[in-house]
């Protein structure tokens, strides 16, 4: 008898014949099971299988939770049913279109206003773009086709206009000659402040007040860099520089009194701070000569560090900045209704109220400080700890930004707490860290 040997060998087996049946020996070890690939199939094969036991539960869960799902789909739908109008007016025609009306018509209405008082070839123009601008707003609620953000460009380019137009009292057209800066000059005064090195926020200068005694000042904040209740006060620049026979005027009873002064923003005009005042959104002004303090809200101003100045490293409590010039006083703050850019707005000084505002397109958090010379706003960047520039002008008078300045000035440390422009002197006065540094301008 022949055995086949996998497939290509056989064997010979003797035999023996019995009734019906050949009885032979076979030596099983001639074949070899694939016992290692049969394991490998079972477990393929229970892999299969536990995969496919997974897939039913799911689709068993699945078809459970469809009923639920389909109930959520309507009730989500009927919620949404009452705001199909949106599909085919769209959602800017009923959200914002409303508000761009308004806000022309209150430009309107001041233009107007100042036109009937005074009418002049700008005016005019103004309000002949101001009916166009309506007219493309009630063309927008019609044809549902529009660009909303040029809408808003155009609206704030025309605000800044209608606010230079206002009848404006004689002595607020800047008298300078040459409106933009265009050279600062080295530290003409470099000292430490009068109390401790410790001090590195706080404010300093000379009276702003063109007709004003030479009173020079120096405003420390002594409580977490954050506040301060009193001004110290020079009569002249030789005590200032030794430090002499200065006056330490008490502006609140304490560093969390009401009127306390919050931030370095601080300024000094006519022989008044003004400053902004403990944790609000509100300008005080403390009268040295009569003690008499005042308040006016500042609607929407950010503060507590919402808008500080940053650029390199934020200055904490720098939300506010008060400043002076030969024109008036102004406030420079944020607003979260003009996206964290810098709102530029000037007070009368006497009466405590706003009388013109400005929207800028800079961001506040981009910039180190801000000062007013001429009508003009400036703006500043650190380049290094040793190196400012000012890269930034707004002219108030024209409602134009100026993006291409680059008019470098020295410092002695990275931070800068205080900047201000003193009219008198023509000087920039930097509080810079605890130091105290001056500088001569240049048109």
């Amino acid at each position: 008898m022949f055995v086949h040997k996998g497939t290509v060998e056989a064997q010979r087996v003797p035999g023996q014949q019995k009734t019906d049946s050949c009885l032979c020996k076979i030596n099983s070890s001639i074949w070899t099971f694939p016992a290692v690939q049969f394991m490998e199939v079972t477990r393929q094969v229970q892999i299969c299988e536990d995969n496919l036991n997974e897939f039913e539960e799911k689709l068993r869960n699945t078809n459970a939770e469809l009923p639920m799902m389909e109930a959520t789909l309507q009730n989500i739908s009927a919620s949404l049913k009452t705001f199909g109008y949106l599909h085919t007016s769209g959602l800017y025609s009923a959200l914002h279109l409303r508000q761009l009306n308004q806000e022309l018509e209150d430009i309107h209405q001041s233009v107007n206003e100042t036109h009937m008082q005074n009418p002049n070839k700008e005016t005019h123009n103004l309000l002949s773009e101001l009916n166009k601008a309506k007219n493309d707003v009630q063309r927008m609620y019609k044809d549902d086709f529009f660009n909303l953000e040029t809408m808003k460009k155009r609206l704030h380019d025309l605000n800044n206009r209608a606010q230079s137009c206002k009848t404006i009292p004689n002595d607020f057209r800047s008298t300078c000659h040459q409106r933009i800066m265009t050279r600062i000059s080295s530290p003409s005064i470099t000292k430490l402040n009068s109390i401790s090195k410790s001090y590195i926020s706080g404010a300093w200068g000379r009276d702003a007040q063109l007709s004003s005694k030479k009173h020079y000042w120096e405003h420390c904040l002594v409580s977490g860099h954050k506040h301060g209740n009193t001004i110290r006060m020079y009569n002249s620049y030789e005590d200032f520089m030794a430090n002499r026979n200065y006056k330490d005027e008490q502006i609140a009873s304490s560093y969390s009194d009401k009127n306390a002064v919050q931030g370095s923003g601080t300024i000094l005009y006519d022989n008044t701070v003004f400053y902004q005042c403990y944790s609000t959104a509100e300008i005080c002004s403390f009268n040295i000569t009569t003690k008499v303090t005042k308040r006016m809200k500042l609607d929407g101003a950010g503060i507590d560090n919402k808008f500080p100045f940053c650029y390199y490293s934020c200055r904490d409590w720098t939300d506010i900045d008060l400043e002076a010039d030969q024109d008036a006083v102004w406030v420079i703050y944020a607003t979260e209704e003009n996206h964290g850019n810098i709102v530029v707005s000037r007070l009368d000084p006497l009466a405590l109220n706003i009388t013109h505002t400005w929207k800028t397109q800079l961001f506040k958090r981009s910039v180190t400080s801000t000062f007013m010379m001429c009508g003009v706003l400036y703006a500043t960047r650190f380049v290094n700890t040793y190196q400012e520039e000012v890269f930034y002008a707004f002219d108030t008078t024209t409602g134009q930004e100026i993006n291409t300045l680059s008019l470098p000035f020295e410092k002695v440390s990275a931070g800068i707490a205080n900047l201000n422009y003193n009219p008198v002197d023509g000087k920039l006065y930097l509080y810079n860290d605890a130091y105290l540094l001056a500088y001569d301008t240049f048109f």
